[in-house]
């Protein structure tokens, strides 16, 4: 009796779960912790670890490519097919730094399987997620007969993304000849529940500044100079409080400029979630919800632009008190973006909102940092259908959507390489991302496995019809 597609794939990685499972363990074990300089040398050997397993794996260019800060691999194998579309694979082989004392029950660098839990720095973000690719595209391989994938298949694994990938934009720049693709796959992500299944569809983006104001040239006496000259505090309060009106909504003109709206069918399902807003409170240690009036909790902070402030301050901070005008004040801002936002346009409303409310004897500085573009895949996108279609496959049941509301790299993916990106992760909230005892649920790595060994032939196939 022949096995259908399904059965094959389930069978070839049950026959070769044992040692995926050891070859991971085996990079675990590597400390290639990107922000300590001390491991320098373990993000190299981690770099050269999975290049060589990747050419095992059958991928025929495997290369390690420096950067000024952390080193990144590349992996490419081409498909049979010269009209196959080009999928590019991101991930992250860097990890939070991780140690003993910090609270873990066992040494962070030794994987300890508990139960059917894998625990390690690692193990979920990213190198648990990034490896189960490799087991995917050989049961892809052995189900459908082929030597070659059904997608020319490129992998990009960066190694300082812990570190706010300081490089990888400029990397991706210098190398986008080596990188275009027709669709960017992001394994760096997490699913909603074991229970429920989702694909992310969208990340927002992210501009930070901080504004310094400058008075008098020192502190000076309240009462000798109080009310008869400008105080730079008084000057930072305002400029805070204009930045929301009664109904939260940010006032900078020009801010929601262009941004792409939720549509009614998008609002259906973010409602069809199971979000339990009590629990989802208690996560955030508050004890109420705010935010842009007509939009639910989970509107707000995966689909609306916001604005923050990070930090506020001037003037004595010390016991007691001590009366006098401050020379400076500071506030730190950060903007959530949605698609439809620039962050050049973000930086230039800003700077012209802030200049026409400081007043006259106060001089200001703007100082913005690098910032992130958001990116959106919208959800009749063929590429995203056959990621939730292969996902289905995997765990037998219908694949629901979300967004993030944090910001990573995969915006200068979409951004230089005019892709678009699609997230299959696998994760879940309680892995305990940068926390102690992080881990990955076993099933839900072989669903990972699973998953991609299906996604490679559906991406062709229905790629091949949509073009």
């Amino acid at each position: 009796m022949s096995k259908t597609p399904d059965s094959a794939v389930r069978a070839y990685i049950e026959q070769h779960r044992a040692a995926f499972l050891d070859d991971l363990a085996e990079w675990l074990r590597i400390p290639s912790v990107s922000a300590q300089p001390e491991h320098a040398a373990d993000v190299r050997r981690s770099a050269d670890w999975l290049a060589a397993k990747l050419q095992e794996t059958g991928f025929p260019t495997c290369e390690v490519w420096a950067t000024p800060g952390a080193p990144a691999v590349f992996a490419e194998w081409p498909s049979d097919d010269p009209q196959a579309p080009t999928v590019l694979v991101y991930g992250h082989h860097d990890v939070q730094p991780a140690a003993r004392e910090d609270g873990w029950d066992s040494d962070p660098f030794e994987p300890v399987v508990r139960g059917n839990r894998l625990h390690a720095r690692g193990a979920a973000d990213d190198k648990g997620q990034v490896f189960f690719h490799t087991l995917g595209v050989r049961a892809h391989l052995a189900a459908t007969g082929r030597t070659a994938p059904a997608v020319h298949l490129k992998l990009l694994i960066e190694g300082e993304e812990e570190s706010g990938s300081p490089y990888f934009r400029a990397l991706v720049e210098e190398r986008k000849d080596r990188l275009t693709a027709d669709a960017v796959i992001v394994s760096d992500t997490s699913m909603w529940s074991e229970d429920t299944p989702t694909v992310c569809t969208g990340m927002r983006g992210l501009a930070e500044c901080e504004i310094t104001l400058h008075g008098p040239d020192q502190d000076i006496h309240s009462g000798a100079f109080g009310g008869a000259v400008p105080n730079p505090a008084t000057a930072v309060a305002r400029l805070v409080a204009a930045l929301h009106d009664e109904h939260a909504r940010v006032t900078i003109p020009g801010f929601y400029e262009g941004i792409a709206e939720l549509t009614d069918h998008e609002r259906e399902l973010f409602t069809e979630l199971p979000f339990d807003e009590e629990q989802w409170l208690r996560i955030a240690r508050s004890t109420a919800t705010h935010g842009e009036a007509g939009h639910t909790t989970l509107e707000r902070i995966w689909a609306r632009p916001t604005a923050e402030v990070n930090g506020i301050g001037g003037g004595y901070q010390g016991p007691g008190s001590k009366t006098i005008i401050p020379s400076s004040a500071m506030v730190k801002l950060s903007f959530r973006l949605v698609a439809g936002q620039d962050p050049d346009h973000i930086e230039k409303i800003v700077r012209a909102w802030a200049a026409e409310r400081i007043p006259a004897g106060i001089r200001h500085e703007i100082t913005f940092a690098a910032a992130t573009r958001p990116c959106l895949t919208p959800l009749d996108h063929p590429a995203l259908q056959s990621v939730a279609r292969a996902m289905g496959r995997a765990f037998e049941q219908e694949i629901r959507f979300t967004r993030e509301g944090g910001s990573g790299p995969a915006a200068d993916l979409q951004d230089v390489l005019a892709a678009p990106v699609l997230f299959l992760g696998i994760s879940v909230p309680s892995d305990g991302w940068h926390a102690p005892n992080e881990k990955v649920e076993l099933d839900l790595l072989l669903k990972g496995v699973e998953t991609t060994a299906y996604l490679w032939g559906d991406l062709a196939e229905n790629w091949r019809d949509a073009h």
